[in-house]
């Protein structure tokens, strides 16, 4: 246990002198002749007047206590480690195409939003690109900005010089986001259905070590038939991360829940604070108070 304000604590030598002395003083009296006589000493009755007599000392010592800022440590406890996930999804007329019972576009959008209500606690942001990149949605936990944009983000609706497909300038534009962020750990889910020809010649392997170098992993979702592009599959490889194919919305949803698995918020010890710790020196201030206020009812020393 420690106090807020320590130097008020030597002022406790008040009340233990003040206790001495009543102990030793014995109470004010006046001689009178029977005092000489022989009398049976009341040892229970010379217990209870000295405990009388003493409660006011005490009361001053819890007070002066209580001045002092009683604190304790709260119990360690373990916090969640935050991730910041930054979302890269291809948005090119491609991924209008029929995926199941939807489109690629819609199935991801769905997926996204899925992922992120199960992962509470982290921030996500979402970055869309085809021929140019736009990050639409800045690193928050408010997730609600993400729900809002499927309908506004439909490759049918974007002007139509933002179709294409460069994945390497969508990853560093997402790089440039995640290590503004200085707390926490750093995660980009790449998702596309095609290949980039920005990664070639070499491209893939700086953008993947430039990521690398900044601590961010990459995991990429192959949302379309066949097998995704190798060199997606280098960059996620390099930093640490792994790329999947999702022919169906089922592999998607499955594939989403493996990121989950391999990516678990990590748990950190956390450093327990100081917080008041009145209680226990209020309920002795107020029992001792309370047992002084009987004791004036006639257990005090007389004069004789």
């Amino acid at each position: 246990m420690t106090f807020a304000h320590p130097w008020l604590l030597p002022a406790l030598l008040i009340p233990i002198a003040l206790l001495v002395f009543g102990i030793r003083r014995g109470g004010f009296r006046v001689p009178l002749p029977f005092d000489h006589a022989p009398l049976r000493r009341r040892r229970l009755l010379s217990f209870m007047l000295l405990t009388a007599d003493s409660l006011p000392s005490l009361l001053l010592g819890v007070a002066i206590l209580i001045l002092a800022g009683p604190r304790r440590y709260e119990q360690p406890r373990s916090e969640r480690e935050l991730t910041n996930i930054q979302f890269c999804l291809d948005v090119s007329g491609s991924m209008m195409a029929s995926y199941g019972t939807a489109t690629r576009y819609d199935a991801a959008m769905e997926a996204v939003n899925s992922f992120i209500t199960h992962r509470k606690g982290d921030a996500f942001g979402l970055t869309i690109f085809g021929s140019s990149v736009l990050n639409w949605v800045p690193l928050t936990s408010d997730v609600s900005a993400f729900r809002c944009a499927p309908p506004f983000l439909r490759p049918e609706k974007l002007p139509p010089w933002f179709g294409g497909t460069m994945i390497g300038m969508a990853l560093r534009s997402a790089e440039k986001v995640l290590i503004s962020r200085e707390e926490g750990d750093r995660m980009i889910v790449l998702i596309t259905d095609g290949e980039s020809f920005d990664l070639q010649n070499g491209q893939d392997l700086a953008i993947a070590n430039s990521l690398k170098e900044n601590n961010i992993t990459v995991f990429a979702i192959h949302i379309a038939e066949g097998n995704p592009s190798d060199s997606v599959g280098a960059i996620t490889m390099v930093t640490g991360g792994e790329i999947f194919s999702a022919g169906d919305p089922a592999a998607l949803d499955t594939v989403f829940a493996r990121i989950d698995e391999m990516k678990t918020a990590p748990l950190k010890r956390v450093t327990p604070d100081p917080v008041d710790y009145y209680q226990p020196f209020a309920l002795a201030g107020l029992a001792i108070g309370g047992l002084h206020l009987l004791t004036l009812f006639g257990l005090r020393h007389t004069p004789w």
